[in-house]
């Protein structure tokens, strides 16, 4: 009996051992990183995290809208990124964890340095926490002013156009989001210049009572070629551009595109296709493109048939208006070349043998748009 009750109680002390959890970290005490920044200074790297509250975020009955969510924003510096990374990690007070983050925004001043963007982004993608469908932005604005954004109604960061992107391209498609891995993906592919949209702080169109409250924009994109910025373009500059992306949902044009409009459509569902021919060994390139539309306002009174017409000149000027835009900084925003790559790799190695622009304004031939007006809304349209 006394060996039993020995064995038992040897038993107890050895099993209250092996469920100890001597790793174990309470998940309310952690510091959830959101968002990530980069900057680049004087051979220096710098490194900005968002940090979430997620019980204010969390929504719940005793969840109070329109309540002030703060935003943590730490900063490190160092001469590598993981260096920078530790150095917010000495001034952090809680264990950082990094498997929430949603965007990574990095500086203009950033991607300038060209090789410096894959260096941040081999470490961000090395690191285990980290997921891969994270959203990239370039951007012109202070980083803590970036992070420090609130949504509207004074929701968290969230909910925000930085990361759910999703909520407003679903009623207004320009220029659509990005994930991480395509940029990398695009960088590493000899025949696609990569984008990378920018965003900004709208100061001016919104307002909480007589107060100025500042929102985010996707004011443009920023463009790349063997790894190297090459330049920035507007959204105004990109209107063409959106037409050859399948992923579009909805956009608007006016037509014409000029102070006075005929017509507000809403253009959907595009399905662009593109072909070259040779002509003296040089390529020449052809898009083909057919969508869906639907009114959204008629300003004067004006035919279906004529509303068609109309469309397909706006788009195809559009179109063509964009891919001048990239030839005046050497890049092929349409991109015709990955066609040539895909449907002609010999005669797109021997032309980029010297890795020459090969584009000019005679490289586009035919644009041929065919717009079908779905509906007019509950109003009837006059036909011809």
């Amino acid at each position: 009996m006394r060996r039993a009750g020995a064995l038992a109680i040897a038993g107890m002390l050895l099993a209250g051992l092996l469920t100890g959890c001597w790793n174990s970290k309470d998940i309310q005490n952690m510091a959830y990183v959101t968002a990530l920044g980069f900057d680049y200074e004087n051979g220096t790297f710098i490194t900005y995290a968002q940090v979430l509250n997620f019980t204010n975020v969390a929504k719940g009955e005793a969840a109070e809208v329109g309540k002030n969510v703060p935003t943590w924003i730490g900063r490190g510096e160092g001469v590598t990124v993981t260096e920078s990374f530790n150095s917010i990690y000495s001034t952090s007070q809680l264990r950082v964890f990094w498997g929430h983050v949603k965007s990574i925004v990095v500086t203009e001043r950033f991607l300038r340095q060209g090789e410096r963007v894959k260096e941040a982004y081999d470490m961000v993608n090395r690191y285990r926490e980290i997921r891969y469908n994270i959203l990239l932005y370039g951007t012109k604005e202070p980083l803590r002013d970036i992070f420090a954004q609130k949504s509207l109604l004074n929701l968290s960061p969230l909910d925000t156009l930085m990361d759910t992107p999703a909520q407003i391209y679903s009623q207004r498609s320009y220029i659509l989001p990005v994930y991480g891995y395509k940029v990398i993906g695009q960088f590493n592919e000899p025949a696609e210049s990569a984008m990378l949209p920018s965003i900004s702080i709208d100061r001016q169109s919104w307002s909480e009572d007589k107060n100025k409250r500042p929102m985010f924009k996707i004011d443009g994109a920023y463009f790349f070629h063997a790894q190297k910025m090459v330049g920035w373009l507007s959204e105004r500059d990109l209107e063409g551009y959106r037409w050859l992306q399948r992923k579009l949902e909805r956009s608007p044009i006016n037509i014409p595109d000029d102070r006075n409009p005929a017509a507000a459509i809403v253009v959907i569902k595009p399905k662009p296709a593109i072909h070259h021919e040779v002509k003296n060994g040089k390529p020449y390139f052809n898009i083909t493109l057919t969508m869906k539309a639907f009114v959204d306002e008629l300003v004067r009174d004006t035919s279906k048939t004529d509303i068609e017409k109309l469309l397909n000149e706006g788009i195809e000027k559009q179109i063509r208006d964009t891919y001048e835009k990239g030839l005046d900084i050497k890049i092929d925003v349409l991109k015709l070349g990955q066609c040539l790559y895909r449907e002609n790799p010999k005669l797109w190695h021997s032309l980029h043998r010297d890795g020459e622009f090969i584009l000019d304004r005679d490289s586009l031939q035919n644009v041929d748009v065919k717009v079908t007006l779905i509906h007019s809304g509950k109003y009837k349209l006059r036909v011809e």
